[in-house]
Parts: C-alpha cells; sequence; structure tokens
C-alpha cells in the first residue's frame, strides 16, 4: 500500500492504480478531492479505481485517517509546502465540529512535521520507506532556505534511517542543456544585464529524501529511549 500526504494531484494515486498497488492519498480540501476524482474516474475503469482511495485529514492526521491500515504501509510520499496554501493564518484546532472543516492547513510549521512524521512511523510496517520531497527556496531577504536539512534531523531523531538523497529534475534534458522554460510572471521580472536587482532564478529541481523504518525496532518513546 502507497500513502500520500501533501496531496496536490491525482499523479500518486494514477500511478499506484496503473501498478496494481493499493493507494490513499490524504486530502483534507473538499474542492481538490472533488477535482482529483473527477480526474480518476475519465481516465480509469472501476476495477482500477477500487484500489485507491482518498481521506479527509491533514497529514499529521494520518494515523487518524489510517486507523484501518495502522503497520500496513509499504511507502509514504510527502511533498510538503513550505508555506500556507492561500496564505491564510492557521485555525485555532477545534474552531468547527467536523475533521474536513478542521483540515485545512498545510503550513510546515515544526510542531506539524513532527507529528506528521510521528504518524507517518506509525502506519509504515517494518522495513517500510518515507520519501520526502523537498525545494531550496529564496525568502523576501534573499536568503535561501532549505528544509530538508530540518527534516532529515527530525526523521532521524523519530528512528527513520536516512538511506538516500536522490536529485529529481522538474525541467526535460535536450542533449546537454536544461530546458527551463519561464512562466508569464517570471518573464515580467526579467532585468536589463546592466541592472543592479537580483538576478531571475527558477526552480529546476527537487530533493527526495528517503528514509526506511528499521525492520527490528522498538516502540516510539519508550521508557530507555533506546532503538535497536
Amino acid at each position: 500500500m502507497v500513502v500520500e500526504a501533501f496531496t496536490a494531484s491525482d499523479a500518486v494515486l494514477g500511478a499506484a492504480a496503473e501498478l496494481g498497488r493499493r493507494g490513499v492519498a490524504l486530502v483534507p480540501h473538499f474542492p481538490l478531492a472533488q477535482y482529483i476524482g473527477s480526474r480518476l474516474r475519465a481516465t480509469y475503469d472501476k476495477d482500477t479505481l477500487a484500489r485507491v482511495a482518498m481521506r479527509p485529514v491533514r497529514p499529521d492526521q494520518i494515523t487518524r485517517g489510517l486507523a484501518d491500515h495502522s503497520r500496513d504501509i509499504a511507502l509514504v510520499i510527502a511533498a510538503p509546502p513550505p508555506y500556507e496554501v492561500g496564505g491564510r493564518r492557521p485555525k485555532v484546532v477545534g474552531q468547527h465540529g467536523c475533521p474536513a472543516c478542521r483540515a485545512d492547513v498545510w503550513m510546515l510549521e515544526r510542531q506539524q512535521l513532527t507529528e506528521f512524521l510521528k504518524g507517518a512511523w506509525q502506519v509504515l510496517k517494518p522495513g517500510g520507506v518515507l520519501a520526502i520531497v523537498t525545494s531550496a527556496r529564496h525568502q523576501d531577504d534573499g536568503g535561501l532556505h532549505d528544509p530538508a536539512p530540518q527534516v532529515i534531523a527530525q526523521a532521524s531523531r523519530m528512528g527513520f534511517v536516512y538511506a538516500q538523497h536522490v536529485i529529481a529534475l522538474r525541467v526535460p534534458i535536450e542533449g546537454d542543456a536544461l530546458a527551463v522554460q519561464l512562466t508569464p510572471t517570471e518573464v515580467g521580472q526579467l532585468r536589463n544585464i546592466g541592472s543592479v536587482a537580483p538576478s531571475l532564478r527558477a526552480r529546476v529541481h527537487a530533493d527526495v529524501c528517503l528514509f526506511v523504518k528499521p525492520r527490528a525496532q522498538c516502540s516510539l518513546g519508550s521508557d530507555k529511549g533506546s532503538r535497536r
């Protein structure tokens, strides 16, 4: 079984269905769930779609959303955004009654990331893999923020074994060059070569950090605080 957190499209569920895997996507936003469902129904038959499902929970609620599949997951995929979708301030937990109404905050805060990693540890079977996709971003002050070190440090504290770091290109390769295409917004930012303004930046790759839950393990938060 493959689980996707921080779901943004139907890509992972579609790939799982095509490969004969069972797939579950965490989709707290109902309009996004409707869109993903319509895309899947337009592409796959009923037998194929029977292998995939969506759950209306946030990534940090993964254990609640997968209570019926605890320790049965082989792969958890997550591409957490370093910002809150829509730019809204986080809502106070309990402000709304239904789980779906409370499940609209995707901000990658330290507490939420920690809860997600704890949940991923609990639902993964021994030997299961956690794949986290991150991308460095330039901040307003011009500095570069790379979330990968924070993710690696926190996952390691959970007990995950950091297995591999993969560079995933977001742009196609043509010969020996990267084919970088600019969006209309980026084109509008082109500047004279003699300008002192910051140069235009294009994001061409993502970092994929792969972690493994050891087969020989002890539970999180054990009294002795040791792991084998």
